[in-house]
């Protein structure tokens, strides 16, 4: 199967994704939910809870895993494929939605000025601005952290007025540093869900990027040029979850996020 890790629920918007781009493709989600959110947690926490995860991911049958979570991929996956990959499986492959995003994200601007909103440690981080002036060195580009949306749309709030102040308050905040965007980037998987809310405070004519399809065409693409990897991964269409909380925890959460009947295992990282 391949392998989809998140830090929670946000991950599930990436794989709705993959999904459709690759529905003979067999997945194992895994949601770290007992210790999420990963985004105000330290570089070495971040790490090491991936890490646990991916091995968990390898040791059921996973060779292919896509850190389906921002934080994790601008915090962990470097030093995963760096460092621990060439020893704990070298025939296996990591990859995360950071550099399938900013290889595209530059074709979408016209002005060439871009709004990144994410996560903390995403925005502490800097590795959207770094990656996008990688391949696109003209464009500008300014970040927001929104810590608290996540926490509302995991507690199914994001219909609530304080959804609504939350989301104008950083989305004033990222345009205020910046008059000349055209294009902000939704450099969360959870942000998604908030959508609707986010160009409720947008200006006309700037537009919204999500992450999903990009990652989901991009992976498609990454098989294709690596047969020897396709042909590990198994296809009869089917999807399995895991999660670190509650089976009962996993499913409500889920439910804003998927829309099919799902079936979880729990699992506790010793």
């Amino acid at each position: 199967m391949i392998g989809v890790f998140d830090s929670g629920f946000g991950g599930l918007t990436i794989l709705k994704e993959l999904k459709a781009a690759l529905p003979e493709y067999d997945f194992l989600y895994l949601g770290d939910n007992a210790r999420a959110p990963y985004g105000p947690r330290s570089f070495e926490t971040i790490h090491r809870y991936t890490l646990e995860a991916v091995k968990v991911l390898f040791e059921r049958g996973c060779p292919l895993v896509i850190l389906a979570c921002n934080t994790a991929s601008a915090r962990a996956l470097r030093t995963i494929q760096q460092r621990e990959l060439p020893t704990l499986a070298p025939e296996n492959r990591v990859l995360g939605i950071i550099r399938p995003t900013t290889e595209e994200i530059g074709f979408y601007t016209k002005t060439g000025h871009i709004g990144i909103l994410g996560t903390a440690g995403t925005v502490i981080s800097g590795s959207y601005p770094l990656e996008i002036s990688r391949f696109f060195p003209q464009i500008q580009v300014a970040q927001q952290a929104c810590p608290l949306w996540v926490p509302l749309i995991e507690n199914g709030e994001i219909d609530s007025p304080g959804a609504g102040y939350f989301v104008q308050k950083y989305m004033d905040a990222l345009l205020s540093r910046d008059s000349e965007i055209d294009t902000i980037l939704l450099a969360c998987t959870h942000y998604p869900l908030l959508e609707a809310e986010i160009r409720r405070f947008t200006p006309p004519g700037i537009q919204i990027i999500s992450q999903g399809a990009i990652v989901a065409r991009k992976t498609a693409e990454y098989l294709g040029r690596h047969p020897e990897l396709d042909k590990r991964v198994s296809k009869t269409g089917k999807i399995r979850f895991l999660t670190t909380d509650t089976a009962e925890f996993f499913k409500k959460g889920a439910s804003f996020f998927w829309n099919e009947p799902i079936s979880v295992d729990s699992l506790t990282f010793v």
